[in-house]
């Protein structure tokens, strides 16, 4: 990693010197927008807690953290093994594959994470926030491997592995203002940047700018007009009632939802305890192509395999096999028939697949930012980042753009090989260090330099 740049001052001339941007570089002096996203106005949820808002060098850190197989007990799994950017952040085998065997259930899509009302989160509902969601899969057995049980290691050792890395030493003490690694810090870095990721740029969306969704929208065709009206009305009007427990237009479960009839257990058996749904937004990829199984058992391939599903609730749902079925797919005491036809089945589908987005799939700043040999280099000082301004009373003022909240320090020499301290600087939340010195005849040199925090 490069720790220092150099800015040399002589008669009015400057250059610095630093990492050229490459797969595998993160530049730290520009960061990507991950606070100010803009969103749809009626887009209305978000479930960011007052004490984890979103900010852009959090993000980065959740960004390295996601992307990292360093996080797994043997250095072949991170988080985006298992959801993956180009599935919308999902995994499209039925069980996703850990450090030692297979999941118990289907990964489940990250999208729009931050715009439901649902506060908990996995399939059963077992956490209570994404921030303590996010250190689950690192604390399990099977996917990630610092359990403390079953002769893995503990996630202090996690701690004490990635506080050896000299890379998330720059990057938490940028985030949080010191190098200090804990666990806490982990979820709420990985937190912001899960929430972070968004898709509102579908065929959808460009409809939903100019109509309310009860009218017909001018860019869809008929059957995804008419796809639309059946997700939303209730069965009493002729509708498939979907809107009931996956609400526009976020997509999101409501949660008061309970079973949805599917009881299989990857391990065998019956599981009713599933109750909770990633949004349906892409539930495709742009090109059609499913984004994984779906359910949490993976029991359903297509989106048509869905729309069966609910159409007819499978008399496997007995009210002993399955009593938290949810009363709305008992309606009456009865298990729910909808009694669609196909052509109202092909609508349904085609509506759905209205709700997938394009830039998710290849932005940057959800991308893996390391290289192919999971390594990363940090840019903390940019080239051509540095100026100099020549005061009239023989000083000099020298600005760097560098990487917001670091500390860095003023070097000066007359000679290039011995150098002292002139002053310690903390940039500012844009990333700029400024000092004005004197002018030393013939020549002085000054540079900004970094030093990695101890661990």
């Amino acid at each position: 990693m490069k720790h220092a740049s150099a800015l040399k001052v002589l008669f009015g001339l400057s250059f610095a010197i630093c990492a050229q941007a490459q797969d595998g570089v993160l530049d730290l002096t520009t960061l990507h927008n991950y606070a100010n996203q803009s969103r749809p106005l009626y887009i209305t949820r978000d479930n960011t807690p007052g004490n984890n808002a979103i900010t852009d060098a959090g993000a980065t850190l959740g960004r390295v953290l996601f992307h990292d197989k360093r996080l797994s007990r043997d250095n072949t799994v991170s988080c985006a093994s298992c959801h993956q950017q180009s599935h919308a952040f999902a995994d499209t085998p039925v069980v996703s594959t850990g450090v030692d065997g297979t999941t118990s259930r289907h990964s489940m899509r990250l999208i729009n994470a931050r715009f439901g009302n649902e506060p908990r989160f996995f399939w059963d509902e077992r956490v209570t926030s994404l921030e303590n969601q996010t250190t689950q899969p690192v604390r399990n057995h099977v996917e990630m491997g610092f359990s403390g049980s079953s002769g893995d290691p503990a996630f202090a050792d996690l701690v004490t592995k990635l506080s050896a890395i000299p890379e998330y030493r720059v990057l938490f003490a940028m985030t949080f203002g010191n190098a200090t690694i804990s666990e806490v810090r982990i979820q709420r870095s990985l937190a912001q940047f899960v929430r972070s990721i968004q898709s509102f740029d579908s065929k959808y969306d460009t409809g939903r700018k100019n109509a309310n969704d009860n009218q017909n929208f001018a860019n869809f065709t008929t059957a995804e007009n008419a796809g639309k009206q059946l997700f939303l009305n209730p069965p009493p009007q002729g509708g498939a009632g979907c809107a009931a427990c996956h609400v526009p237009p976020e997509f999101s479960i409501d949660p008061n939802s309970r079973n949805n009839g599917v009881i299989g257990s990857l391990s065998g058996g019956i599981d009713t305890t599933n109750t909770r749904s990633p949004s349906l937004r892409d539930l495709v990829g742009p090109g059609g192509q499913s984004n994984g199984a779906f359910m949490h058992d993976g029991s359903l391939a297509t989106l048509a395999d869905v729309i069966n599903h609910y159409n007819l609730i499978p008399m496997t749902n007995t009210p002993t096999t399955n009593a938290n079925l949810d009363p709305r797919l008992r309606p009456g005491g009865n298990l729910q028939n909808l009694r669609l036809s196909q052509t109202q089945k092909d609508n349904l589908v085609a509506f759905m697949r209205t709700l997938t987005g394009t830039s998710v799939y290849t932005e940057e700043k959800w991308s893996n930012p390391f290289n192919a040999q999971n390594e990363l280099e940090l840019i903390i000082l940019p080239e051509n980042a540095s100026t100099i301004t020549k005061n009239a009373n023989g000083t000099a003022t020298l600005r760097c753009l560098s990487a917001a909240n670091l500390s860095y320090q003023l070097e000066s020499s007359t000679d290039l090989e011995h150098w002292s301290t002139v002053g310690t600087m903390t940039a500012d939340a844009a990333g700029l260090i400024e000092r004005t010195v004197n002018i030393v005849p013939p020549a002085a040199f000054y540079r900004f330099t970094y030093t990695v925090p101890s661990p």
